[in-house]
């Protein structure tokens, strides 16, 4: 017999909060997690009808904070130049919901978490995650809106798995959904990338099997090596080249010794050293492990093309050229699959020299295409410019 489940929102530093009290969300390592709590942020306003939601999924680094300051950082939202009132994604016309994921740092549920039975934080005893959690979660929030099906959903990088796990399991939910700079299933060398990571934070003496919370240390020089090592692959050759080369950091001539002598060591390590401040290290264990258990072909029998049959959702699939992180190879095969599946469903590759982390930066094409692909599926919704619904017409 199912528990009733009371929920509870709440607005505190690091902006709103639902706690699900009774919850168990199942999850797919067999276990099931009771009492889940998610942090969240909301711009614009839920139409009468609720049909005007999109739903922004973060990457692996990011939270809620997408169009705000973030308070811990104090730094301005990262999709600050596409959110807000006028811009691409219309605050005035759309209800923006951006959610930390569970497994996260931000507020969400996750190993920082005081366990329900108050024996103290859930450390490395809380269960793996998969993308599929991370959507199951999302639901519960969805559901607390009483929203039956979201515009879109959208997001870059492990936003982008998000836009596709949402789209191929909850399909009567998704009216449109835009994947940037993503793929259907994890690469082995974005699996090898994360395991250096990982093994990095794990052999940081202040690890101690991912139970720091109960010392007033943390895997700070763990932490700030995986982040270094991630950091390579969202950049390109190129950008590194442009804004580093071989240029010495604040010297003349090298020092023979392991200083940072280079201009991209000293950046590499203020990257690291900053990392850690806002980040937790066992989230980044069992985040980074998320992704890598991200495969929608084997979770359909090998048959990619199964996992979106019969869609009715309507696709935007983008990919950039210098991104060897998540290359555009990996974005033909996700189109390929829904174009099997008789989707709707548009692709641009765009040309940046500005690597994975294109889909964060200002990218005139990407912007403009996402312009068009909002627009063209809100007509297709019925939605006015102020957000309010219409009768739709017929494409």
């Amino acid at each position: 017999m199912n528990r009733p489940v009371s929920k509870a929102q709440t607005k505190n530093d690091l902006g709103e909060t639902v706690l699900f009290k009774g919850a168990a969300l199942k999850l797919d390592c067999g276990t099931a997690l009771e009492d889940i709590e998610i942090a969240f942020r909301t711009y614009g306003q839920l139409n009468a009808e609720k049909t005007n939601a999109i739903l922004i999924c973060h990457a692996l680094t990011m939270d809620q904070h997408a169009a705000s300051e973030n308070p811990l950082s104090g730094k301005p939202g990262w999709w600050i130049d596409l959110i807000g009132a006028g811009k691409i994604i219309d605050t005035d016309k759309y209800f923006v919901i951006c959610s930390n994921v569970i497994g996260g740092c931000a507020g969400s549920t996750g190993p920082q978490s005081l366990k329900p039975d108050g024996s103290g934080p859930y450390g490395t005893d809380f269960p793996v995650l998969t993308i599929g959690d991370m959507v199951r979660a999302q639901t519960l929030l969805i559901d607390h809106f009483g929203i039956d099906s979201l515009f879109c959903v959208l997001g870059g990088s492990m936003g982008g798995m998000q836009a596709l796990e949402w789209a191929a399991t909850h399909p009567e939910r998704v009216f449109s959904a835009v994947p940037i700079a993503a793929s259907t299933r994890h690469s082995s060398q974005n699996i090898a990338f994360h395991e250096v990571g990982r093994q990095a934070i794990i052999a940081d003496p202040h690890f101690l099997g991912g139970r720091y919370y109960e010392t007033d240390e943390r895997p700070r020089k763990g932490l700030g090596v995986a982040r270094m090592a991630a950091h390579i692959t969202y950049l390109s050759e190129t950008t590194l080249q442009q804004k580093f080369g071989r240029n010495l950091q604040d010297r003349e001539a090298v020092s023979y010794g392991f200083d940072a002598d280079f201009q991209i060591e000293s950046y590499l390590r203020h990257q690291g050293m900053t990392f850690v401040e806002r980040f937790d290290a066992n989230s980044y264990l069992y985040i980074t492990r998320a992704m890598d258990y991200f495969d929608l072909a084997a979770d359909h029998g090998g048959n990619l093309a199964a996992a979106f049959e019969g869609t009715k959702t309507r696709f935007c699939v983008m990919s950039f050229t210098s991104d060897w992180l998540f290359p555009t190879s990996e974005s033909v095969q996700t189109v390929r699959a829904l174009n099997a599946a008789g989707a709707n469903v548009s692709f641009v590759e765009i040309e940046s020299d500005k690597g994975h982390d294109a889909f964060l930066l200002d990218e005139p094409e990407m912007h403009a295409t996402l312009d068009g692909f909002l627009k063209s599926a809100a007509q297709a919704r019925g939605l006015t410019a102020s957000g309010s619904a219409k009768e739709a017409k017929d494409d």
